[in-house]
């Protein structure tokens, strides 16, 4: 690593102190012994003093020896602290690609370097998560505001045809819309990322609202002459009903968009654990490949653009951050041209419940 004439000048004055610290700790040490030395002659402990010129020359022997081991081996100590501090004020000027590669050997300090190491790359990864978002939003928002701006230009100059006005006008209407769109799934996703808890919960019938869901999603399905087949098993859940109706409007949306026509989807709904449901979307659709997979959760991330009219990359990461504030976990299976596999896993508390009050009716009344 460069090191500027400031910080090796700095490297040599520590180097310096340290020696010279050392060098008086010997010091002072033999000179106790010295003064031990005749302490114990003068009561009686020991029968001569020791000679004077003996103890001279081990004082001046131990002093040496132990400047000359310090100073060679403080490099060892203070070079990977002066690294690590170097690469701390790069990291405050914003270069989060900075990482130490040669590791001290003391266990401590070796700690220290890969915790460094570690914070750097979270550091860098959320930097490049924050660059991509502006640059997603930025392109998102743009595009439909060019649209409406050119289109509004148009009819105001005039001279169109009463069919041009009208689609024009849809147009406008259309645009406006995704930027409604737009704009409320980012504040949605938002107030999602700075909630902790689950509030407003009830108890509900949660396969009743996957079928809402469905039928609301009806005109989609309906359009591409689709089969939807739900498969729900009764299911009491004790949840938020709206917060996880964005869950199963998103995740069965996106199966319906990414489907073509004529074909197959299938929703089911069971519990395999007594305070578990597992909630399963599968299509026939175009799937994806292992690229798209690991980021088909990242915000303004689409994999298919030809097949993703009207989205804007937020709503599988809203999906996500639903179910983690549920407690539960989402993965995902899928093979380009076989279709895709959702399957949502969420801990019901009534679940557990309901299983205790099945025990507690099998258990025989106490005498």
């Amino acid at each position: 690593m460069y090191r500027d004439k400031y910080t090796v000048k700095r490297y040599r004055s520590m180097t310096a102190y340290i020696v010279l610290c050392v060098f008086f700790i010997m010091v002072m040490a033999n000179a106790l012994c010295i003064a031990a030395f005749n302490l114990m002659y003068m009561a009686g402990m020991i029968g001569q003093p020791a000679p004077m010129a003996l103890l001279l020359l081990m004082l001046s022997i131990s002093t040496i020896i132990g400047s000359v081991l310090t100073a060679l081996f403080s490099g060892k100590v203070l070079s990977p602290l002066l690294e690590l501090t170097e690469a701390m004020q790069r990291v405050g000027k914003g270069d989060f690609d900075v990482k130490i590669s040669e590791l001290s050997p003391i266990y401590e300090m070796r700690q220290l370097q890969e915790n460094f190491n570690l914070m750097a790359k979270e550091l860098g990864g959320t930097q490049m998560f924050r660059d991509d978002f502006i640059n997603g939003f930025s392109h998102e928002f743009k595009t439909p505001m060019v649209s409406v701006y050119g289109f509004a230009k148009q009819l105001k100059n005039g001279g169109l045809a009463p069919e041009q006005q009208e689609e024009y006008i849809d147009i406008i209407l259309s645009e406006s819309q995704r930027l409604i769109n737009l704009s409320g799934n980012i504040l949605m996703l938002n107030k999602l990322e700075n909630q902790e808890i689950v509030t407003d919960k009830e108890l509900f019938s949660l396969d009743e609202e996957i079928r809402r869901s469905i039928l609301l999603l009806e005109p989609q399905w309906s359009k591409k002459n689709m089969s939807v087949i739900p498969q729900l098993e009764r299911t009491e859940f004790y949840g938020n009903a709206e917060m996880l109706k964005q869950v199963w409007l998103n995740v069965i949306g996106n199966a319906i968009k990414y489907t073509d026509l004529n074909g197959e989807i299938t929703v089911k709904l069971y519990s395999r654990k007594p305070a578990e449901v597992t909630v399963v979307v599968s299509d026939n659709g175009i799937g994806m490949d292992n690229a798209t997979l690991s980021r088909i959760f990242e915000k303004f991330y689409r994999g298919d653009s030809a097949h993703g009219s009207g989205g804007n990359g937020l709503g599988l990461a809203m999906v996500k951050r639903i179910i983690e504030l549920c407690g539960g976990t989402i993965k995902v299976k899928s093979e380009p041209s076989r279709g895709t596999d959702f399957y949502i896993y969420l801990p019901n508390e009534n679940g557990q419940e309901s299983l205790s009050r099945r025990q507690e009716r099998k258990a025989p009344a106490a005498k």
